[in-house]
């Protein structure tokens, strides 16, 4: 055997068990954004939704069932958040390891305390969601429980990385909580704003900073607001002292801008997620601009 030859046979001795980075299939953009903090470079991250989509009504495209086939690990909120169609992924996707019970699945909810339970399931109801509100990245103490769990699990899927996966999470919890504590000194000045929201996707960012919800624009959960709703609000908000009507980006303007354009209270676009509105790339910037846009004063 000549020297070349023997150099390189040294060389592929001493790689990685895991030549190629671990697959992660992100369901949100959140757990996307998780991920990459978390893994670094020993991960390669896809969100299957854009910060910019309705999470709800995601078509199950043959692209998205080849990249879930593809993964070795598959994150999403559950709760029956993505009820549409991660159940078609799961049956058409091939992919055995990452089914739910599997190491290759998370499903983030199941970390967090859960809110908005309902009492009895009525479809009569609207969209009602059995596990609770599945709108659980709003809050940044979930976050940090979600990422304590997926620490966990890329350790438990990639063992040759589990120094870094560590050190990276400790690193994260750190950098976290810090900014937990900066946001909850900004949004001390918020408590008790009374607020109107679109969809009941608000629920932890208002148990989080003491905000009141006082009127939904949907009638029911998921019900497009019509104008005989919108025009009952009107008594409703009259005298409360509303802030601000709030909505997704992915949610039509009209409904909160015709209660806008009658009660004189502001409208406003808060971001949901990582890539929900232009200046938001980062958790971390999710919850400066969210603060920013309330009006919270910056320390």
């Amino acid at each position: 055997m000549n020297k070349s030859k023997l150099v390189l046979l040294i060389a592929l001795a001493w790689l990685p068990l895991r030549a190629s980075a671990l697959e992660v299939f992100a369901c949100e953009p959140e757990w996307a954004a998780l991920a990459s903090e978390l893994g670094g470079d020993r991960v390669s991250v896809y969100s299957a939704v854009t910060g910019r989509q309705d999470v709800h009504v995601v078509q199950a495209r043959p692209s998205l069932i080849a990249r879930f086939r593809q993964a070795d690990l598959v994150i999403c909120t559950g709760a029956s958040l993505e009820s549409g169609w991660l159940p078609v992924l799961l049956r058409q996707g091939g992919n055995p390891a990452a089914q739910p019970g599997k190491p290759g699945f998370l499903e983030a909810a199941t970390f967090v305390p859960m809110l908005d339970k309902p009492v009895s399931l009525d479809r009569a109801q609207g969209e009602l969601h059995p596990m609770g509100n599945p709108h659980i990245q709003i809050d940044p103490r979930n976050i940090r429980l979600v990422a304590t769990a997926l620490t966990g699990r890329l350790v438990q899927l990639d063992p040759a990385g589990a120094d870094s996966y560590t050190d990276r999470g400790q690193d994260f919890q750190t950098r976290w909580t810090a900014a937990i504590a900066g946001w909850e000194a900004r949004g001390a000045s918020l408590r008790g704003m009374k607020v109107v929201t679109q969809h009941r996707s608000w629920t932890y960012l208002e148990n989080w900073l003491g905000l009141d919800e006082v009127a939904n624009l949907e009638p029911k959960p998921g019900i497009e607001p019509s104008t005989s709703h919108l025009a009952s609000l009107l008594s409703t908000v009259e005298g409360e002292d509303v802030a601000w009507i709030i909505r997704s980006c992915y949610q039509s303007p009209r409904a909160s801008e015709w209660l806008s354009a009658r009660t004189g209270i502001p409208a406003e676009v808060l971001p949901h997620t990582v890539g929900s509105v232009d200046d938001v790339n980062t958790l971390f910037e999710l919850f400066d601009v969210i603060l920013d846009r309330l009006g919270a004063p910056r320390q």
